[in-house]
């Protein structure tokens, strides 16, 4: 199985309290955050088109509490774009999941609604 590696992966985060769906560009190795999660997405793996398809992200999901100077470590793990439920973020006001592997290129295709606009783009663009 030839995989390829991505730049950067494209997440999904749901807020449970407000409902509100967020789509977000994590580059590979830097923070993005969503809410009080802070996440870095580690590697991002892509099948192919020739192949099934399946998209892999490792990514480590911290929690940082207002008011509290501590990291919580919530997930570090591989995530699965086609069994989200298979290795998923436990958390009683997130979600997160995987979409796909991203480059520049491929993030101009997406709806502008959709677009990452930086390392803090979760709290500024909601569906």
């Amino acid at each position: 199985m030839a995989v390829a590696a991505e730049p950067a992966a494209l997440l999904r985060g749901l807020d449970k309290i407000t409902a509100r769906i967020t789509t977000f560009e994590a580059p590979i190795g830097q923070e993005v955050r969503f809410g009080t999660l802070r996440i870095v997405a580690r590697a991002c793996r892509k099948r192919p088109p020739e192949e099934p398809p399946e998209v892999a992200v490792f990514v480590e999901i911290d929690e940082v509490r207002p008011g509290e100077d501590r990291r919580l470590t919530l997930f570090s793990g591989w995530m699965f774009a086609s069994s989200p439920a298979l290795s998923a973020l436990e958390h009683p006001v997130y979600d997160v999941w995987t979409i796909d592997c991203s480059t520049s290129a491929a993030d101009s295709l997406l709806p502008p609604s959709e677009k990452s606009t930086g390392r803090d783009s979760a709290a500024s663009r909601r569906e």
